[in-house]
């Protein structure tokens, strides 16, 4: 793996593969890492019109509710739990998927339009998954809410993350 960043890797390989040392390598490294979360990109790099992804989460990790302008995203899940909230424009919980590995009774994948905004809440000790998106990549192409915290302070993110948990929960037991 040649890495981009600290989060993000590369494979050189003309036909990528992942297997346990791959997943067990990536966990290691977003532990190692101040977001607990890292990569590994299947496409070439950032230009590539198509981008696939194996991405792993820790628990802790923070996942600012965000939105995509001209793209969607497919997510799959391959070890873990999570619930995925789906957000009205004003911050309101509109929808929780829960997500877990094929077989479990919960979702293993969705596809999620442009311009919903949504976030993740780890509900495993990690959470492995595969995601497509369109390139190439261009950070202006995602939008982040201002009733959401931008992960810069740790304590007001952790609020956010207990209410917005506390809510999901309501939301769940409403399904």
């Amino acid at each position: 793996m040649r890495a981009q960043n600290p989060e993000v890797y590369y494979s050189d390989d003309a036909i990528v593969t992942a297997d346990d040392a791959t997943i067990a390598e990536l966990k290691r490294t977003a532990a190692g890492n101040p977001r607990l979360r890292s990569r590994l990109c299947t496409h070439p790099d950032p230009s590539s019109g198509l981008h696939e992804m194996l991405i792993v989460h820790h628990r802790e990790a923070y996942v600012r509710p965000h939105k995509h302008l001209g793209k969607p995203e497919s997510f799959h899940v391959i070890e873990g739990t999570a619930q995925v909230l789906i957000f009205e424009e004003d911050g309101r919980i509109r929808d929780v998927l829960e997500m877990a590995p094929y077989g479990q009774g919960k979702r293993c994948y969705y596809r999620m339009p442009e311009k919903v905004f949504h976030s993740i809440l780890i509900t495993s000790e990690w959470l492995v998954f595969h995601e497509t998106t369109a390139g190439p990549f261009d950070p202006s192409r995602t939008e982040f809410p201002d009733w959401a915290p931008d992960g810069g302070d740790a304590a007001e993110v952790q609020d956010y993350v207990t209410r917005i948990a506390a809510l999901a929960t309501e939301q769940l037991a409403r399904q």
